[in-house]
């Protein structure tokens, strides 16, 4: 029982510090190398967990080299981007200026359904108001609406608009987060003050608070049965 415990941290501390070195775009999206990589560590690291006769290193050496492996495509992909093109493919347009391009679609192996599902998902309903949907390496559906079709935005109409900044968590569930407190440039007894203001006694009863450089404040107290 020991043996199996020590095992799995240790194959879960190493899978997890390679995670971390492969960079939080991995987390995100997976391209075609990086699905391969994932599926066979996961495979690799159920080994020597299952039989513990199989020496752990046989199982650690080979998922240190896929993610190597990965780290050296990552680094030729970057410098080279014909290889990027040919391991991973290029992103294709599916639709150009409200138009579906059923060639893209079928070499793809994108259906109909599928197509009007990602464009749903995007709030699109109507196919001719797309000017361009890229179907990207990883997978994903970009859409770019024509101009008539796009939110009206304060430059177009010329208004000016001041930025509210971006809102700092000063108080989480509540703890108070000091660093960001700093960020913002108030103290602790500013923070209490405001609580106090709010209706909370302290900023431990205080679930979510936030606020900007410039002091616009988001307050959210504690439920009482949460």
């Amino acid at each position: 029982m020991a043996i199996v415990l020590l095992r799995t941290i240790i194959i879960y501390t190493t899978l997890l510090l390679c995670m971390r070195i492969m960079g939080k775009r991995q987390l995100g999206e997976l391209e075609l190398s990086e699905l391969v990589v994932s599926v066979l560590a996961a495979d690799l690291a159920s080994l020597p967990l299952q039989d513990v006769g199989i020496p752990l290193i046989n199982g650690l050496l080979a998922i240190l080299t896929l993610f190597c492996l990965e780290l050296i495509l990552s680094g030729l992909v970057l410098r080279f981007h014909r290889l990027r093109g040919l391991l991973f493919g290029r992103p294709c347009f599916l639709v150009e200026k409200g138009v579906i391009n059923q060639k893209e679609m079928h070499r793809n192996r994108f259906t109909v359904d599928e197509l009007t599902e990602e464009l749903r998902r995007q709030s699109v309903t109507d196919v001719a108001t797309v000017d361009y949907a890229v179907l990207e390496t990883d997978g994903t559906l970009n859409v770019i609406l024509s101009p008539a079709a796009q939110p009206v935005t304060a430059g177009q109409l010329h208004c000016e608009t001041a930025g509210d900044g971006y809102p700092y968590i000063l108080i989480s569930d509540g703890r108070i987060l000091s660093d960001n407190l700093r960020k913002c440039a108030r103290d602790e007894s500013w923070l209490r003050e405001e609580c106090r203001r709010r209706g909370a006694p302290s900023p431990a009863d205080v679930f979510l608070l936030t606020c900007t450089p410039e002091g616009k404040i988001f307050f959210a107290p504690k439920e009482v049965n949460a």
